[in-house]
């Protein structure tokens, strides 16, 4: 039977997982607990991440830009191949949606000066195969790039265990108890970890798992997101096109290993589980490249969804619960988990380890209040939350 003591156990092994362990594995010894048979099984596996300094709200992109130096240049022996590749990302807006056009450029130029407008002509330049009468207009950020979410993630779980970390998968918690300034975690499979510090980073389990630790859920959401992979025409072959997204988040597509892939930008709040495509939003998905590209859809080669899971204010919950003693948290970073692990995994070492944000986050505008579980942004209007007397015996 499996067991082991910690400094620290992180519950889930998906990229939120995988970046608290690494930001915690040269404080102590690390084990991560994944109720999955591999690691990264749910929303990691089947992320198609993009690294944009303009995606997000404000908190979301100081953990984007301060994460910008790891994906330039990784520690040497993080990964054998880049974890970023330039990509550019073009908003296009049909003639009836231009002042949804213009509030996108205002709010991403003001970030990223390299932000630009563009007109049909060189949208069509750029995409050749959009519909000649489709797109008036457009944005264009340069700055855009692909993440290799398997290289990140790997890259993670591997420092960890080159600093005598451990990875156990198939380990549902089925208990948290906390007594006498240690956590004992029982598992479904009947296997016991004691540790002083539990991080909750179980993505759409996340409420259920502080339930089981005797704290109060956030108010995560998961939010099923679906993709697609469609043949490409010639044009595509040699994948150089930018990842096109239409101006009110009603799709985004680009290549993919010779393919298309796209998404009908779906956000259907979803129980947590092992998601499935649903028909009616493949089908949408494919009606809408087909609107935009002049191309046939002869089948559909691939297709999967995955929870994005979200707080009510869109921000991660980063920081010790303010009532359970130890129990740490590390969830709701929706559709920003990939672009912002670096971030976040230093903000979790910062904060576990120093008690506070360290200077180098700091410069960035980020603090903990921002993240901090208890924060006033969680709480529904006119409610305070709950406090218990004593944490759970």
């Amino acid at each position: 039977m499996v067991s082991g003591d910690a400094d620290f156990i992180v519950i889930g092994a998906g990229i939120a997982g995988a970046s608290a362990g690494y930001g915690l594995c040269r404080h102590g010894r690390v084990l991560l607990l994944d109720q999955e048979h591999i690691a990264g099984y749910h929303t990691t596996g089947r992320s198609a991440a993009f690294f944009a300094e303009t995606y997000g709200n404000e908190a979301v992109r100081r953990l984007t830009t301060a994460s910008k130096a790891f994906f330039q240049t990784p520690p040497d022996d993080f990964s054998t191949v880049p974890l970023v590749h330039d990509r550019g990302a073009l908003f296009i807006a049909r003639p009836d949606q231009q002042a949804s056009l213009q509030a996108l450029y205002a709010d991403k130029n003001a970030v990223l000066p390299s932000v630009a407008m563009v007109d049909a002509v060189t949208i069509n330049r750029r995409v050749p195969l959009i519909r000649p009468d489709y797109a008036a207009a457009g944005v264009w950020d340069p700055d855009c790039q692909d993440i290799f979410v398997h290289a990140m993630h790997q890259g993670f779980l591997k420092t960890i265990q080159r600093h005598g970390g451990q990875i156990h998968t198939n380990q549902q918690v089925q208990t948290l108890r906390w007594a006498e300034g240690c956590w004992t975690v029982v598992t479904t499979a009947g296997a016991t970890f004691t540790a002083p510090v539990v991080v909750n980073a179980a993505g759409a389990w996340g409420d259920q798992v502080a339930v089981i630790a005797g704290a109060e859920p956030v108010g995560l959401v998961p939010k099923r997101r679906t993709i697609v992979m469609i043949p490409a025409p010639e044009p595509l072959a040699h994948n150089a096109w930018p990842l096109v997204l239409d101006a009110d988040d009603q799709f985004y597509f680009k290549p993919e290993s010779g393919r298309i892939l796209a998404s009908p930008g779906d956000v259907t709040p979803m129980p947590p589980q092992d998601v499935q495509p649903d028909e009616q939003d493949v089908a949408v998905a494919v009606a809408r490249v087909q609107s935009v590209l002049d191309i046939a859809v002869p089948r559909i080669e691939r297709k999967w969804a995955g929870l994005r899971s979200f707080t009510a204010d869109e921000t991660p919950v980063v920081g010790f619960d303010p009532i359970v003693p130890g129990l740490f948290w590390c969830v709701g970073q929706g559709g920003f988990g990939m672009q912002t692990a670096p971030a976040m995994a230093a903000l979790t070492e910062s904060l576990i380890v120093s008690g506070g944000v360290s200077r180098d986050l700091a410069v960035f505008g980020i603090t903990a209040d921002l993240y901090a579980p208890g924060r006033t942004s969680l709480l529904p209007t006119g409610q305070e939350k709950r406090r218990r007397v004593a944490p759970p015996a």
